[in-house]
């Protein structure tokens, strides 16, 4: 099994984003995926109670599938009200690789699931939150135990989205904020070990300014597995062209904008 989370390269990463799956051929878009080379896959795995949406999203039975059907490290993003040790020793159990913690709802066990998670489970650990928490929130994750810290673009729910086009709304300020991000790390002396995560909205076509502030991993779903015509069709090349274009965009920007060892150029 490929051994990338937290291993900061020159090349930004993709994290493949299963929210737009077609869950009825998810065994063979997920293998179109690894076969076009992303690097791991995010699953968001939410409680029912999470921001007051009443149906489960991303639950166990698709993380057993999905872990069935690749090599590749699974990112189970929580989006769960004060998840608990049960819930990270299931994870762990069905094959899990990282395991990011909510900010706002971990609540005050947040260090102490860090923890459990990194020296009992002996898995990878990341917490994130939304656009609106302040960057000062992520100081005291800068720590040798979290190996990626994630910040997500607001999406107006309540809107129907385009075809082929991500739900989510970037707004600029969000640029400025991966930056901050990114000196907190850096400052601190952990860039080349804290990996740092833009989640929503990213495309082809704003992914560089991203690469260029300090981010280390892109979260993409609608650009891979959402078209003009609807969500693509593994088999058919359709989603190793969606990897590849947003491939060909991140490996120029990487190049010109960070070092050999995964630093941002001065």
């Amino acid at each position: 099994m490929a051994d990338t989370i937290g291993k900061v390269t020159q090349r930004c990463k993709i994290a493949a984003g299963l929210f737009w799956a077609d869950y009825a051929v998810l065994g063979a878009q997920v293998k179109d995926l690894e076969e076009a080379g992303v690097d791991w896959l995010h699953i968001e795995v939410r409680d029912g109670k999470y921001m007051d949406f009443g149906m489960p999203r991303g639950g166990f039975d698709i993380i057993e599938a999905v872990r069935a059907s690749t090599s590749l490290e699974i990112e189970a993003q929580l989006q769960m009200y004060r998840p608990t040790f049960d819930v990270f020793d299931q994870l762990k159990d069905l094959g899990v690789n990282l395991i990011s913690l909510p900010i706002e709802t971990t609540e005050e066990m947040i260090f102490q699931q860090i923890t459990y998670i990194k020296e009992k489970l002996e898995l990878k650990v990341g917490v994130w939150a939304w656009q609106g928490v302040p960057t000062m929130a992520f100081e005291q994750f800068i720590h040798p135990y979290v190996d990626i810290i994630e910040y997500e673009s607001r999406a107006p729910f309540w809107v129907k989205p385009k075809p082929g086009q991500s739900p989510h709304t970037m707004d600029p300020i969000m640029v400025r904020t991966i930056r901050k991000l990114h000196d907190m790390i850096a400052e601190a002396g952990m860039e080349g070990q804290i990996e740092l995560m833009e989640d929503g909205g990213l495309n082809a076509g704003n992914v560089a300014e991203f690469i260029a502030a300090g981010m280390t991993v892109g979260e993409f779903s609608s650009p891979l597995l959402k078209g003009p015509n609807g969500k693509l069709r593994p088999g058919t090349g359709e989603i190793a062209a969606a990897v590849q274009k947003l491939r060909a965009v991140m490996d120029a920007a990487s190049e010109q904008y960070r070092t050999s060892d995964g630093r941002l150029k001065k």
